[in-house]
């Protein structure tokens, strides 16, 4: 099961909407996705869904087996609801945060992939969450201020977990052309500062019919599988799936080899 967790510096940058729709085509794809709707307390990735939960993370906490305590939303795909408006959980010590991913692990097997919805902010599960995760992927857009709360992020979770890798996707932005620029800047900022790197994973355009999908309480892959923002989040599951596959043979490693140390043409 490989580990995603999609995560910002703020608010309102559109991460639980990508998040959603990035569950539902990797599932379109055949691949068993479970996400983990890791803004706790203050859950709402049930919403996107259509779906009531009738158990979630706080029961998991008192005990329950956490398979009795997934919600199924489509075909290969499960949630784990955070719980909306449990206090508890809004201040899980280091050893309760411990044993919910010991509990997610035991499904190791059961997913291929796991979608960590993270809450904004430095809150320390915001940090644990995405520590753990075998890629970070951080939001920003267009917005000065989530700029710099991505930079803050990024700087707390190298700081505290030594974490060095992080990918970038860029959002609410006119076009792919924007959102490259965009991505530049900002780590023209981050690498100059901090020793990262930084992987620059998709742009996902400002779309209107994106916006009124959200706000009908729909994912956009499934409303509209032709606009822009749903081709563009189809594109970037494709990525993950296709970089997830690519398992270099013993040929292809030495060939790499080959290329990486040899002479330049026309030196000894």
């Amino acid at each position: 099961m490989r580990i995603l967790s999609v995560t910002s510096g703020k608010g309102g940058v559109g991460k639980t909407s990508i998040v959603s729709n990035m569950a539902v085509s990797l599932a379109k794809q055949g691949k068993r996705v479970l996400v983990f709707d890791g803004d706790l307390g203050m859950a709402n990735v049930d919403i996107f869904f259509g779906v009531h939960p009738q158990k979630n993370l706080q029961d998991v906490m008192e005990g329950a087996p956490l398979r009795e305590c997934l919600t199924p939303v489509a075909q290969n795909l499960d949630l784990l609801a955070g719980g909306s408006g449990l206090y508890g959980l809004c201040h899980l010590n280091a050893f309760q945060r411990r044993e919910i991913l010991a509990h997610i692990a035991e499904m190791n097997y059961s997913y291929d992939y796991l979608l960590i919805d993270t809450s904004p902010g430095l809150h320390d599960h915001v940090l644990h969450l995405n520590s753990v995760a075998d890629e970070c992927m951080v939001i920003i857009t267009p917005d000065p201020s989530s700029f710099t709360d991505a930079y803050a992020l990024i700087k707390v979770l190298h700081q505290k977990y030594r974490a060095q890798k992080f990918s970038i996707i860029c959002n609410q932005v006119s076009d792919e052309k924007a959102g490259a620029q965009l991505y530049l800047r900002f780590a023209d900022v981050a690498q100059q500062f901090l020793p990262i790197r930084l992987n620059y994973k998709k742009t996902v355009p400002f779309d209107p019919q994106m916006k009124l999908s959200n706000q009908l309480q729909r994912l956009i892959v499934r409303q509209d599988a032709k606009s822009v923002s749903a081709q563009a989040i189809t594109g970037l599951c494709s990525e993950i799936v296709s970089q997830n596959q690519m398992v270099a043979s013993p040929f292809e490693v030495v060939k790499s080899l080959d290329i990486l140390f040899r002479p330049a043409s026309g030196h000894a």
